[in-house]
């Protein structure tokens, strides 16, 4: 064999991911980042019960974590008012979608989302060989309606939308969810991504029956209880469809340090209500640092603030490429209009000052 043996669909994939991390950027410049506002980590941490919870497990990392994920799965059952069978817990959001594009996309498979939305959702659908169909934006909010419209007319098997947004930072309230949920075609699965729900207004997470049959939400330990490096998230869904993810998905994925830490941030919800409070102090002051400089802060139901540079995607590339020359690690929406926008997570007053002091020089640097 003189190469891979590819099946037509891998072969024809562009050797992509949906994010250049900060670390292949320090190795390109050849010195670390400054200050870490690109990839919505939070940066305070999390729980000191989560960590003690971790440490503990480290020792017992020789075995194998419980394929059945029994006492999170539980305890989040718990914590929804729902039932075991309604939850599955992955690899973060990520490997979720993965799985659940392997469950229901095949070649062809028409799938809807908004141009510019979360890339990686795209990405397994891509992976699978479905139809991507993309509605645009209205008025930096992804647009229920236009979804609706578009999954009616390609009879879309799934619907994807994120509530809290990003690439935006923007939220619909529940209610809005709901209607759209009641409206959707009878062959339509609406996937709702809610990782950041724990830092959006009251009334944003709808109330909605965990066994409702065409809906799943994501969620997530990566944002407001800072676990990203564990790679923990879990879907509330149907029991028939939760089931279903036992057919594809990896049962050791999630190792014995990454169950323990997450199902003692769950448990610690006085942690979590002061996460909330410091995420609201900084997006005040960051919302401050980008009036002082000109930029327009979009509101905000997430862990970064989206801000408008006034000007087009060229100009906003040029503001990007000047912040990370001078240390600091920010991201930016990929797609017009959105792409007149910079995004910067939230941090401490360290971060925070870091970027405050590059942003001017960035400006003007480009222009």
């Amino acid at each position: 064999m003189k190469a891979p043996i590819l099946t037509p669909l891998a072969t024809s994939l562009p050797s992509t991911v949906p994010f250049t991390g900060p670390e292949t950027q320090e190795r390109c410049q050849g010195h670390p980042f400054i200050a870490r506002l690109g990839a919505n980590e939070s940066i305070f941490g999390p729980s000191p019960a989560a960590i003690k919870a971790m440490q503990k497990a480290a020792s017992e990392a020789w075995m194998y974590g419980d394929p059945e994920v029994h006492a999170l799965k539980a305890a989040l059952a718990q914590h929804h008012g729902c039932a075991p069978e309604n939850i599955v817990a992955g690899e973060g959001i990520d490997g979720l979608l993965g799985y659940l594009a392997r469950l229901i996309v095949e070649p062809g498979t028409p799938v809807v989302t908004s141009l510019g939305a979360y890339p990686t959702f795209n990405f397994h659908v891509a992976g699978y060989g479905g139809s991507l169909h993309r509605a645009p934006y209205r008025a930096d909010h992804e647009d229920p309606q236009a979804l609706l419209d578009l999954a009616r007319q390609t009879q879309a098997r799934m619907l994807y939308l994120a509530n809290p947004d990003n690439p935006m930072g923007s939220h619909h309230p529940g209610t809005a969810i709901k209607d759209l949920l009641a409206n959707l075609p009878a062959e339509t699965l609406l996937v709702l991504d809610e990782a950041y729900i724990d830092l959006a207004p009251e009334g944003t997470a709808p109330e909605i029956p965990a066994d409702t049959p065409n809906l799943i939400r994501f969620r997530t330990f990566s944002k407001a209880h800072g676990l990203a490096g564990l790679r923990v998230g879990y879907a509330i869904t149907s029991a028939p469809l939760a089931i279903a993810f036992d057919k594809v998905r990896n049962h050791f994925g999630l190792g014995r340090v990454a169950q323990a830490g997450a199902l003692a941030a769950l448990q610690d919800q006085a942690y979590l209500a002061e996460i909330c409070a410091k995420v609201a102090t900084a997006r005040t002051r960051l919302n401050g640092i980008a009036r002082a400089n000109g930029l327009i802060p979009l509101p905000s139901a997430t862990n970064f603030i989206t801000m408008d540079c006034g000007r087009d995607g060229d100009y906003a590339r040029r503001v990007l490429a000047e912040l990370l020359g001078r240390g600091i690690f920010v991201r930016m929406p990929g797609v017009a209009p959105l792409d007149r926008c910079i995004r910067v997570s939230l941090g401490d007053e360290a971060a925070l000052a870091a970027f405050e002091a590059a942003l001017p020089e960035a400006l003007k640097a480009a222009g």
